[in-house]
């Protein structure tokens, strides 16, 4: 029983040099490799900032300046290492709510309309205070389709959620993967 082990040991033991030699080449040298699975580039950065977005849009929705608003900070702590602040940070996002709307995207042949779009704009600013060139203000605008048949107000807290998660994801990737 003894010498299977032994056996076994020999035969994989160019593989376990291999391998220690792999860990102490980039352990021994010092070099720190970060992977991030989000793809997402935080160099340079240890703080990032969320005030609250006003909501500037002509239909307020009660809600959806804090929905935002923690999303973005939920967003940033759960697929970043950067610590939140409310003060000045080396990532400060700056954003405001300018549209919320619902309008007729097609019209049936009883000249009803068919389906609406709902829309949700946002005016974001960014700032990296560490690398001014990722800096950017910029508008995002998404929006979901809904039968006609739907009152608003029946499918409007599912649509707004959809919504306030993409617009989240967008912002997200604009300011942090820059691929």
């Amino acid at each position: 029983m003894e010498s299977n082990h032994k056996g076994i040991l020999h035969k994989h033991r160019p593989s376990i040099f291999i391998l220690i030699a792999i860990m102490t080449l980039f352990y021994g040298c010092g070099v720190t490799v970060k992977y991030s699975f989000t793809g997402a580039s935080t160099k340079g950065l240890s703080t990032f900032s969320v005030p609250f977005f006003q909501n500037r849009a002509p239909i307020v929705q009660p809600g959806l300046s804090q929905a935002l608003t923690d999303g973005l900070i939920d967003k940033c702590k759960a697929q970043t290492s950067l610590k939140y602040t409310t003060s000045t940070a080396d990532a400060n996002f700056e954003g405001e709510i300018t549209d919320y709307n619902t309008r007729p995207l097609s019209v049936a042949a009883d000249a009803q309309a068919a389906t609406n779009r709902f829309t949700i704009s946002v005016r974001m600013k960014f700032t990296n205070a560490i690398d001014p060139t990722l800096s950017f203000e910029q508008t995002f605008s998404r929006y979901e389709d809904y039968s006609s048949n739907l009152d608003l107000s029946a499918v409007e807290q599912d649509l707004s959620n959809q919504i306030v998660d993409m617009l989240i994801e967008d912002i997200f990737n604009q300011a942090f993967v820059n691929w």
